[in-house]
């Protein structure tokens, strides 16, 4: 029996955000997919081939860039139709996680990022109250994150 195909929304700040999501592609290229990001040359090379919508940037501390991003968020959402939303952050994320869950229906998965082990980053906590999934990569991230499925001890 064929496993489900999904249609994935894969919001996330260009740079590393985006190369660490993009290492899953053994998992990723199995699915209806489509990427959200910053235009930069990271991005539009690692997604030549990739349906992608490019977000506004920077986010940070960025009201006017929230809302054009959520805007977007709306638009790309309702065209869509994702069945599920992965990210790893960063800003760019948080709005297609709350409209996704909340208008959508979305299931969510946050993954947080290889190299965050001693804090929990803005992006993760602002969208915790609508993840069905957090997944850490490192034990060590256990603390910011009790009910997280270990990434690295599934691999």
């Amino acid at each position: 029996m064929a496993e489900r195909r999904y249609k994935i929304c894969f919001p996330c700040s260009s740079g590393g955000h985006l190369a660490q999501l993009h290492c899953l592609d053994a998992w990723w290229t199995e699915h209806d997919r489509f990427w959200v990001t910053f235009k930069k040359p990271d991005a539009e090379s690692l997604l030549a081939d990739e349906r992608t919508y490019w977000g506004y940037f920077p986010t940070n501390r960025s009201l006017k860039n929230l809302v054009r991003n959520s805007a977007m968020a709306l638009r790309v959402l309702a065209r869509e139709r994702p069945d599920v939303i992965v990210s790893n952050g960063a800003g760019l994320a948080v709005p297609y996680f709350w409209l996704g869950k909340v208008l959508f229906g979305c299931r969510t998965v946050y993954v947080e990022v290889y190299d965050r082990i001693d804090s929990s980053p803005l992006t993760s906590r602002l969208v915790q109250p609508v993840l069905d999934e957090m997944v850490i990569q490192w034990e060590d991230q256990r603390v910011f994150y009790p009910g997280a499925v270990n990434l690295g001890q599934v691999l």
